[in-house]
């Protein structure tokens, strides 16, 4: 997958850029009210990486890459919007990212 960081953030030294997103889920799932979910939607821990600060793991191997699906710490990083589009993103220490996602099974 292909990113673009369109944020108008660049994440600085070990910082990685992230923009969090939901899997799909089945319909008849519970309904959050949309207030409950602007609140709690940060602390979900898949992300997409969408940029990597220059010096993100400079004694291993990089753990992801842009465009790549990742589990991120929960209650980790630094929620800030995008001065260019208005989204949400998570600003998080590379050592914040744990695992790629490499399989998705549809949330039941």
């Amino acid at each position: 997958m292909t990113v673009t960081n369109t944020s108008g953030l660049k994440p600085l030294g070990r910082a990685v850029l992230l923009e969090h997103y939901e899997p799909e889920r089945k319909v008849g799932m519970i309904v959050i009210p949309e207030n409950v979910h602007d609140r709690t939607v940060m602390l979900e821990q898949r992300a997409i990486v969408i940029e990597l600060g220059e010096h993100a793991y400079p004694d291993e191997p990089p753990r992801c890459k842009p465009g790549d699906k990742v589990l991120v710490a929960r209650m980790s990083g630094y929620i800030a919007k995008g001065p260019a589009d208005g989204k949400k993103y998570l600003m998080v220490n590379d050592r914040d990212i744990f695992a790629l996602i490499t399989d998705e099974q549809v949330l039941e």
